[in-house]
């Protein structure tokens, strides 16, 4: 089984996504293992996103990132992470698949509704931004 890291950003909050979109990722059959509603901070944000600090629209990130709260929420299931992008659809919500959540909700690839680890190695480093290891539940027998 593999787990991967959603982010329902402050546009999907504030758009009352957070069951639709949990929804979603259940119906597919991948599982809970953690969520919470979370605000993060500049330092948080800027952390999380330390892979784009270069890019141009790094600073409007970090600002979008703290602009409300965000739901953090593990999945696991298997191939996770190839499921859950695939249910997102890509970041442009012009070129994303009809049916995904991006292609649905989404305004623009800046608000984009929902981030996903595009890699168990971008999983196992941002888990851990939102969650510790007894925060995460795993299924348990009996």
């Amino acid at each position: 089984m593999e787990q991967t890291l959603i982010l329902i950003k402050p546009d999907g909050v504030k758009k009352h996504l957070i069951g639709e979109i949990i929804k979603r990722f259940e119906s597919n059959g991948l599982d809970i293992r953690a969520i919470k509603l979370v605000r993060i901070n500049r330092s948080q944000a800027e952390g999380f996103y330390q892979v784009h600090k270069e890019q141009p629209f790094f600073e409007e990130l970090v600002q979008f990132m703290t602009s409300g709260p965000i739901i953090a929420c593990v999945l696991e299931g298997e191939r996770a992470i190839t499921r859950v992008r695939q249910i997102m659809g890509t970041t442009d919500p012009k070129k994303a698949e009809k049916g995904t959540i991006r292609n649905e909700f989404a305004d623009s690839i800046r608000y984009n509704i929902i981030h996903g680890s595009d890699s168990k190695a971008s999983a196992d480093y941002e888990i851990p931004n939102f969650f510790n290891r007894l925060e995460i539940i795993g299924i348990q027998a009996g």
